[in-house]
């Protein structure tokens, strides 16, 4: 007997000091070992992002948010693909130098990747990025010029044909701001993640093709006591060689709602986790409506939302930790009721 593959989704909100999948790339380990017991994995840029270091997996589907959340909601469908078409925005605020050595990476992913990287543009306005923190303490941000985006997201995909598209915007140079220090600490909330999440967001929902943003920032000074999980953007020039990797083979997305067998649809789910207070996410939502979806929710994940499944009225398997979690993957695959194996209640 063939069963159908088993498929989970790992989310953690971006923006929102998750204690793990917060910083730079920090949740990546959970998706590797999440990847080692399951078919196929479904998860978004901050959690395989990490600056300089990612790490291919092939079971696992890189894809940016909104687009997870059109696909939970059953909306969207994706298509695996072998290779993509990359296309690069660069803003126009980015300075010649810092500007040549993010095309120093696109020169790097080709020869050393061999990613098919087709073509750069540089928008026709600084696109003005500015951040801010809500009173939640989650990050968002502002973009003056998305029109100038959008524009230089419409020229690479009608005149160099491209399929996916990696940006890199300015973003504010705030060495001293309280958020970065803690931040570079391992504490509080990455400052850059909500705006970050503007711009991809818009180009998705816009153009319905793959996309990640990569910071422009200039060399921060040393510092003996970076936190280990802050460390990844640290040790180079820019943070554009994970994004160029997972866009590498982020799946494309069907909306046109003309669904195959060789797609994959919300209905495929078997399992989704989540930090325990961040359960209000869309993704989430639509999810947790389908009974044969287990949602488990991680409480060590801690996190500056305090959005439970229980406040949501969802059912959800509750956990102390990923490696937990993981285990109740297990055991849920091999057709054993995770509550007949520990305390865990809700199963």
């Amino acid at each position: 007997m063939i069963l159908r593959p088993f498929t989970v989704v790992l989310i953690v909100p971006t923006g929102v000091g998750a204690s793990i999948g917060g910083y730079a790339g920090d949740a990546l380990p959970v998706a590797r070992a999440i990847a080692q017991v399951c078919d196929t994995l479904i998860t978004h840029p901050n959690v395989l992002n990490g600056a300089q270091l990612y790490w291919p997996m092939a079971n696992t589907l890189y894809v940016e948010g909104y687009a997870l959340d059109k696909f939970a909601s059953g909306c969207w469908g994706l298509q695996p693909v072998h290779q993509n078409r990359i296309g690069l925005i660069l803003d126009a605020a980015i300075e010649a130098d810092l500007q040549l050595r993010h095309l120093q990476v696109v020169d790097g992913a080709r020869a050393t990747l061999g990613l098919n990287i087709c073509d750069y543009v540089v928008t026709d306005k600084a696109l003005g990025v500015e951040l801010r923190i809500a009173n939640s303490g989650a990050s968002w941000g502002t973009i003056a010029n998305l029109d100038s985006l959008l524009r230089a997201a419409e020229v690479l995909i009608k005149k160099a044909g491209v399929n996916a598209i990696a940006v890199v915007a300015r973003f504010p140079d705030d060495t001293d701001s309280p958020q970065l220090q803690q931040y570079r600490k391992g504490k509080g909330v990455d400052p850059l993640a909500g705006a970050e999440a503007v711009i991809s967001h818009l180009i998705v929902k816009t153009f319905k093709i793959p996309c990640a943003h990569a910071p422009a920032l200039a060399p921060l000074p040393l510092d003996p006591q970076i936190s280990p999980r802050s460390a990844a953007e640290e040790i180079g020039y820019t943070f554009l060689p994970c994004v160029l990797a997972g866009l590498s083979k982020a799946p494309q997305f069907v909306t046109d709602g003309r669904f195959t067998q060789s797609q994959i649809m919300s209905d495929r789910v078997d399992a989704v986790i989540v930090p325990a207070t961040a359960c209000g996410g869309s993704a989430i939502l639509s999810l947790s409506q389908n009974p044969a979806v287990q949602i488990i929710a991680v409480a060590e994940n801690q996190t500056k939302m305090q959005v439970s499944p229980e406040k949501l009225g969802i059912k959800a398997i509750p956990v102390n930790s990923y490696l937990e979690a993981i285990g109740v993957l297990v055991a849920y695959q091999a057709g054993v009721n995770p509550g007949i194996l520990s305390s865990i209640e809700g199963c």
